[in-house]
């Protein structure tokens, strides 16, 4: 019997909440399907700063790098610790020693579920670029507190970095409706932003059997909103993908939805898994999250491992329970509700 060690780091607020659901609902899907795990816990988090100074042990990369796969709670207790501070921290560093280059987002309505919108028949699956770009660190601040202090932050574009995103995004166009939307801003920045599209268009002839759009994020926002289901695979940069899955969040029901995969995808290192809720401290401990989004991640993270059937069953038991009505509001169900639902529809 195949047995995956997954390495779990629950963290702040909620994610402590739904990593413990989406963990009983992972131990169900092996048990029906035949393969172990074997969990291990980390308390790396915003209280594990204020006992030791750090997000995580030196050694933290390290002693992560030999499990099968990471999954993450929630990150963050802004009143206590700043964000910039347990991202960067924690999350940021991950991301980038393991080469989590690619973070998935996928953004459709569940059964039972009802958006903003009126449009219903939508299924985007948005592409991050997820180690370089906006949030590569490059910067500094100079004369900090003074009237002529100066803060600079550059945007870092290789073109490793781009082709391996838009490669990869094309390889999932491919294997989905074969349409693949390029996400920029090249009218107003004119370096990094013109060499993704050149980079798009230099590929695309690689993919002749693939579609390309080429949008400039904001028009890319409003047709999120207008015209969400002529959009398919949408690979963007870091910055601009980071705020777009958040309005894919919102149009397919809210951030109780968003689950998320931050993919290796050479498979040299583990792949990180995540519910993007954030941590939400205002509700922690108080058994009202919803811990969808991070059973969702927990199906991407088998599926990642090869246990597609048991990812697959795992989706079918959450849109057979959002189809009851379980879940598909905010304050209408228990985490333990939707969680012992989504247990009762995977057995059937």
């Amino acid at each position: 019997m195949k047995n995956y060690a997954l390495a779990l780091i629950p963290g702040d607020g909620i994610g402590v909440d739904v990593t413990d659901a989406a963990m009983k609902v992972m131990q169900a899907a092996a048990a029906r399907f035949g393969f172990g795990l074997t969990l291990e816990t980390f308390p790396w988090s915003c209280n594990y700063y204020h006992e030791t100074g750090a997000m995580m042990p030196e050694d933290g990369i390290e002693t992560l790098r030999g499990f099968d796969a990471v999954f993450l709670g929630a990150v963050g207790w802004p009143e206590t610790v700043p964000d910039s501070v347990s991202l960067h921290g924690l999350l940021l560093p991950i991301r980038k020693a393991f080469n989590q280059y690619a973070n998935i987002r996928p953004h459709r309505l569940l059964n039972g579920v009802e958006g903003p919108l009126k449009a219903s028949g939508f299924d985007i699956l948005c592409i991050r670029e997820n180690t370089e770009g906006e949030y590569s660190g490059a910067g500094g601040r100079v004369h900090q507190g003074k009237g002529n202090e100066v803060a600079v932050e550059t945007s870092v574009f290789t073109r490793e970095g781009v082709e391996r995103i838009l490669r990869f995004g094309f390889e999932q166009a491919r294997s989905r409706r074969k349409h693949l939307t390029s996400v920029t801003k090249s009218n107003a920045q004119k370096y990094s932003m013109v060499f993704w599209d050149e980079v798009t268009r230099e590929l695309a002839t690689e993919y002749s059997d693939v579609t390309v759009s080429h949008m400039h994020i904001d028009a890319m926002a409003a047709k999120m909103v207008m015209a969400p289901e002529q959009l398919d695979v949408v690979v963007a940069s870091n910055l601009f993908g980071d705020i777009l899955t958040d309005l894919g969040a919102a149009i397919q029901g809210g951030l109780g939805f968003a689950a998320s995969a931050n993919i290796n995808p050479d498979r040299s290192s583990p792949s990180m898994f995540e519910p993007v809720h954030g941590s939400a401290p205002d509700i922690a401990g108080k058994n009202i999250a919803n811990p969808i989004a991070a059973i969702w991640s927990g199906a991407m993270m088998l599926d990642h491992l090869g246990e597609t059937d048991a990812a697959n069953a795992v989706l079918a038991a959450i849109e057979l329970a959002t189809a009851q009505g379980i879940g598909i509001r905010p304050g209408l169900h228990s985490t333990d509700q939707i969680t012992t639902a989504i247990l009762g529809a995977l057995e059937k």
